[in-house]
């Protein structure tokens, strides 16, 4: 995961260090003290930061306000941190061995957490990442001092709307288009991030979303004219031109298009043209993406995001998250995805050994 100093991050800040603006001298605007600011003026969004979280997208349980107080904030992070801890515990040398099929681990908690049923999810029964290598975070998100429950804070029940009738013909026909092909039949049929091409989640975005398991870092380089953003995860990097119009719809990239613009103290960004493989929640062609960027603090950017795909949703989606400077002296750092997607070669040959295993237990 984290082994050399990203070569593209260097690369990116030492090509931005020429055109980048520097922070004007002395200058302190009114009602906004503290805010570290470009020669021009503009709110310099620069540095490495996070977003990790142990706050969910979307909203669990039906009735659960978006704002709880502090006191059940505290008692979220404490189990969250009880599950870490149980997770770092040495194996017991004398354990028996596992059933066949492996087991689900059990929580200490006498209700999994979030972050329980995310890493459950991924690694299932037979165990996936231990401690060492999860980094999800261990804090409620607050917004202006108020913990929440979900990122998304629009719609009111804190869901993701639900899709389209025309949508969900069309994720019916994808589906049963892949049924077609066995899952290990060819490497364009694996994930993307298995395949090291774009991270797996959404870190990049947009929207960028925390992962729940690690490397939810970024690096933001910004000059007069483009503002880059580096994900630590994978190797994504966005670049944001600044003014200027989207190219013809017939133009298609991983992270889409984005154009951004100043709105007073906000950076407002706004993404089309993303690729089929890439959009969100099966919505790409019609995807339009809109944040807003806002410096609040010397260590804080206030992030918030709208979804609209009137072809894929019912209704457009909000949500917000906090980017936190990271400490002085962390890095962003290479993520050595697979050591050269080697890892992809072995679950495709392993696939075959196991077609020609079944083959000659037929044979006569």
């Amino acid at each position: 995961m984290r082994t050399i100093a990203y070569t593209l991050a260097v690369a990116v800040l030492a090509l931005a260090a020429a055109g980048a603006q520097a922070p004007a001298s002395g200058r302190t605007p009114a009602g906004r003290a503290g805010i570290p600011r470009t020669a021009d003026g503009k709110p310099d969004l620069q540095g490495n930061w996070t977003n990790a979280t142990i706050t969910p997208l979307e909203r669990m349980g039906r009735d659960r306000p978006l704002v709880i107080t502090e006191e059940e904030a505290v008692t979220e992070e404490r189990n969250t941190q009880r599950a870490i801890d149980a997770r770092e515990q040495d194996s017991d040398p004398d354990r028996p061995a596992p059933p066949v099929g492996g087991e689900a681990r059990k929580s200490p908690n006498a209700e999994p957490t979030y972050l329980e049923r995310v890493w459950q999810i991924g690694a299932g029964v037979v165990g996936g990442y231990n401690a060492f290598w999860i980094d999800p975070g261990d804090q409620v998100l607050r917004v202006d001092g108020q913990p929440r429950t979900s990122i998304l804070i629009d719609p009111p029940n804190g869901r993701v709307p639900a899709y389209t009738p025309e949508a969900g013909e069309r994720i019916a026909a994808a589906a049963a288009k892949r049924k077609a092909f066995g899952e290990f039949d060819h490497p364009e049929l694996r994930p993307l991030g298995e395949r090291c091409i774009t991270s797996f989640g959404n870190n990049a975005g947009p929207p960028m979303l925390p992962n729940y398991f690690y490397n939810n870092n970024y690096t933001i380089v910004q000059s007069k004219d483009t503002v880059v953003i580096l994900t630590e995860m994978v190797h994504d990097a966005r670049v944001i031109r600044m003014g200027g119009t989207h190219p013809p719809a017939s133009v298609r990239q991983w992270f889409g298009d984005s154009i951004g613009r100043w709105d007073g103290d906000t950076l407002v960004v706004e993404t089309t043209n993303f690729h089929p493989l890439h959009g969100f929640r099966n919505s790409w062609e019609n995807l339009k993406v809109t944040e807003r960027l806002t410096r609040r603090t010397a260590d804080t950017i206030n992030y918030r995001w709208t979804v609209e795909d009137p072809t894929t949703f019912t209704a457009p989606f909000t949500g917000e998250l906090v980017f936190t400077a990271m400490a002085p002296g962390e890095q962003v750092y290479e993520y050595a995805c697979h050591e050269a997607n080697y890892g992809l070669e072995g679950v495709l040959s392993g696939a075959r050994a196991q077609e020609r295993e079944a083959a000659q237990k037929k044979e006569p």
